[in-house]
C-alpha cells in the first residue's frame, strides 16, 4: 500500500500579516505554487468573528481560473468560496467566539458550483446566511460542482486565572513576556493550564468575569460530575478540538487563519449612523425567510424575490448618489417595502448634506437577517480567548500556513486595541511553533496615526 505523500515543510512557520481579510488569498497562493499546499482539497482552519463565506455576486464563476482578475474582484467577506469553487478548498471549520452566530452551528455539508442560468457561482446551502444574500441555487441547477464541509464551531473563553482540574493542581493560566524578532518583547501573553481538563472552558461566557458555581468548585479542585460534566458543551475546549479532529489531521496540510476581530469585534455600522437610522436600514433590508420545511419551489421563490429586493434597494441608493431631489425619493419611496426612505435620506441630511448612499447601501446589507456582531472586549476577555485558542492549537498538528487579518482600517477590530491582539497572538504562535517567519503585508503606521494624520472632511 502506497504510504501518502510527506508534506513540504518552511523551515520555520510562515505568517503572513494583512489589513484586509481578502488580501490573505495571494499568500495561499504563493504556497499553492510553491507546493507547500497541494493544489487541491486544502482545508482551513478559520478564526474569524464573521464567516466571511459570501461570493462576489455578479462575477462569473470562470473568473476563478484567472488569478489576477480574481484577486481585483475579492472583498473581506467573500474570499473563500470561490476557492473552494477552484477546488483549492475543501474543508473549512470557522471557529466563530461566543458573540457571532451568522451560521448555524455544526456540520454543513453543500455544493459550490457555477448556476447554469446565471455563470455566477452559487452554493446549495439553505442557510439563512445565504438565502438573505440570494446566493442559493438547487444543487442539480449547479455546474461543475465543489463539495464543501463547512464546520461552525463556537469558542467560549477560557477564564485567565482558572485552575482546572485533571485530578491533581495544575499550572493557572497565567501571562508571560516572549519575543519574537519582528515585534520585540510582547506583553501579556497568557500561559495556560499544560494539560487539557474535560471540564476547561465549560464556563458561561456571559457571565462577565464571574465564575459560576460549577467553576468555583474546578477551580478548588473538585471534579464537576465525577468525569467532567459539560466537558464536551457547545463552546468548550473539548468539543472544538472534537469538531476539529477531522478537520486538521497529522498528514494533512492546513491553513490557520485568524483574524483578529475574533477576540475584539465592532459593528462600525453603529457609529457611521443613528439608532433611529439603523432601525431604518433594518426595516429596508429586512429578509423575509421562506416558511419552515419548504420545498425547493418555495425556497426558490423566496430567493428571487428576495433579489429583486436587493437591486431595487441598489438602483434606488445608486439613484440618489446622482440626485437625492424630492422628486428621486418621492419616486423610490414608492415602491413596496420602501416607504421609509424618505424618513432615512431625510435623517442623513441633517448631519450630510451629502450623505455617502453607497455605504449607506453597504450598512443596509449588513442588517438583513442579524446584526454584525458588535463586541469591543476587556483585556480579561481578550486573554480568555487567546487562552482558548492556545489550547486548541495545542491540540492539533501545526499548520502549514499561517494568515492573519488586522482589520482595524474598517474598524471590525477596534483600532486602539489591534497592535497589542497582534503582538500577543504572534508570541503565542510562537510559543507553540517556535521561531516565525513573520511578514508584515500591510502598512505598518498605526491605525490612530493614520486617523489624526487623514485630512478633515
Amino acid at each position: 500500500m502506497n504510504s501518502p505523500p510527506l508534506k513540504r515543510v518552511y523551515s520555520n512557520l510562515p505568517v503572513w500579516i494583512v489589513e484586509d481579510h481578502h488580501d490573505v488569498v495571494r499568500h495561499i497562493y504563493r504556497a499553492i505554487a510553491s507546493k507547500h499546499l497541494p493544489l487541491k482539497s486544502v482545508n482551513m482552519v478559520h478564526l474569524d468573528s464573521h464567516p466571511d463565506l459570501l461570493i462576489p455576486v455578479n462575477m462569473p464563476a470562470d473568473t476563478v481560473f484567472d488569478k489576477d482578475q480574481l484577486l481585483s474582484e475579492l472583498s473581506i467577506e467573500n474570499w473563500i468560496m470561490p476557492m473552494v469553487y477552484a477546488g483549492h478548498i475543501s474543508s473549512v471549520a470557522w471557529l466563530h467566539p461566543y458573540w457571532a452566530q451568522q451560521i448555524q452551528e455544526g456540520e454543513h455539508r453543500l455544493i459550490v458550483g457555477r448556476d447554469s442560468s446565471t455563470t455566477t457561482i452559487r452554493v446549495s446551502s439553505t442557510d439563512d446566511y445565504f438565502l438573505s444574500d440570494g446566493l442559493y441555487v438547487p444543487e442539480e441547477q449547479l455546474e461543475n460542482p465543489k463539495p464543501l464541509r463547512l464546520n461552525v464551531v463556537k469558542v467560549n473563553p477560557v477564564e485567565p486565572g482558572h485552575k482546572t482540574y485533571t485530578g491533581r493542581d495544575t499550572p493557572t493560566c497565567r501571562t508571560k513576556k516572549l519575543r519574537t524578532e519582528s515585534q520585540g518583547i510582547v506583553e501579556g501573553v497568557p500561559t495556560c493550564a499544560s494539560r487539557l481538563d474535560p471540564a476547561e472552558g465549560s464556563g458561561d461566557p456571559n457571565s462577565n468575569g464571574h465564575r459560576t458555581g460549577k467553576e468555583q468548585q474546578s477551580s478548588s479542585g473538585a471534579c464537576p460530575g465525577g468525569d467532567g460534566e459539560g466537558g464536551t458543551d457547545e463552546g468548550s475546549i473539548t468539543y472544538v478540538i472534537n469538531k476539529l479532529s477531522s478537520v486538521a489531521k497529522e498528514t494533512d496540510p492546513y491553513i490557520l487563519d485568524i483574524d483578529l476581530d475574533f477576540f475584539s469585534c465592532k459593528n462600525p455600522f453603529k457609529e457611521l449612523y443613528t439608532q433611529e437610522e439603523y432601525t431604518i436600514l433594518q426595516e429596508l433590508y429586512s429578509f423575509r425567510r421562506p416558511r419552515a420545511n419548504a420545498n425547493k419551489e418555495e425556497i426558490g421563490e423566496s430567493v428571487e424575490r428576495r433579489v429583486r429586493q436587493l437591486e431595487d434597494l441598489e438602483a434606488a441608493f445608486g439613484d440618489l448618489l446622482e440626485d437625492d431631489g424630492e422628486e428621486t425619493i418621492t419616486r423610490w419611496a414608492g415602491n413596496p417595502g420602501m416607504g421609509s426612505l424618505s424618513k432615512l435620506v431625510s435623517s442623513l441630511k441633517t448631519r450630510d448634506q451629502s450623505p455617502d448612499y453607497e455605504m449607506v447601501h453597504q450598512a443596509g446589507l449588513t442588517c438583513d437577517y442579524s446584526e454584525l456582531p458588535h463586541h469591543i472586549s476587556s483585556e480579561q476577555q481578550i486573554d480568555g480567548l487567546l487562552c482558548a485558542v492556545k489550547l486548541i492549537l495545542q491540540a492539533l498538528p501545526g499548520p502549514t500556513l499561517v494568515t492573519v487579518s488586522r482589520s482595524s482600517l474598517d474598524e471590525y477590530c477596534p483600532a486602539e486595541q489591534v497592535n497589542s491582539i497582534q503582538n500577543r497572538v504572534l508570541a503565542l504562535l510562537e510559543s507553540l511553533y517556535g521561531e516565525l517567519d513573520v511578514h508584515q503585508d500591510y502598512d505598518e503606521t498605526s491605525p490612530e496615526t493614520r486617523q489624526s494624520q487623514e485630512p478633515a472632511s
